[in-house]
């Protein structure tokens, strides 16, 4: 699926319930088709579809270690959605606050869960890279491929912001390449 899924295929997606359990099972851990059926208990037939549909869906993937749920789709659309209004949420760096003293700065960049631009300002960057440093958790590694799906979510200019977040210290890899994570950036308490 080249495009992300709108929050109304998400709903619809979700509100079955042998596809809503297959979902759980991978939240809590499950990655073969073995493991969801022994977690969901249902059969593996329907085990099997279910997750059929979720990919085609946009929301679960097949990577090296198995099966995923596409947890950065679902912050993704929850960010969008926020950020039209629909729902409010208390993290102040997703949605700044006109009294949070990054707010203004935030809000000149972000519009619809999205860089308009990346700021040439240093601090403003900083600011900016915080926030998108919420998209990835901590003890997480992320591979190139998934760290660009991320990132070309924020600006089409996603090896900018790639390279930003490794030279401020937001993401680290180890020289030779290989996965990336966290580093840096706030923590939500």
């Amino acid at each position: 699926m080249d495009e992300w899924p709108t929050a109304e295929r998400v709903a619809a997606l979700l509100a079955d319930g042998d596809r809503l359990r297959v979902v759980a099972a991978l939240v809590l851990g499950a990655a073969t088709i073995a493991e969801l059926t022994e977690a969901t208990a249902l059969p593996a037939g329907r085990v099997t579809g279910a997750v059929a549909r979720l990919m085609d869906g946009g929301l679960v993937e097949r990577d090296r270690h198995g099966l995923r749920l596409k947890e950065e789709v679902l912050r993704s659309l929850a960010r969008t959605t926020r950020d039209h209004g629909e729902h409010e949420d208390e993290h102040e760096l997703e949605a700044p606050s006109p009294n949070s003293p990054h707010g203004a700065a935030l809000r000149a960049f972000v519009k619809d869960g999205r860089l308009v631009s990346i700021p040439s300002s240093h601090s403003k960057r900083l600011q900016v890279l915080d926030l998108i440093a919420q998209d990835f958790d901590i003890g997480v590694r992320y591979s190139e491929a998934r760290v660009t799906e991320m990132l070309i979510r924020w600006h089409r200019d996603y090896a900018a912001l790639r390279r930003y977040l490794v030279e401020d210290g937001f993401l680290e890899r180890k020289d030779g390449g290989g996965p990336y994570w966290r580093s840096g950036g706030s923590v939500e308490l």
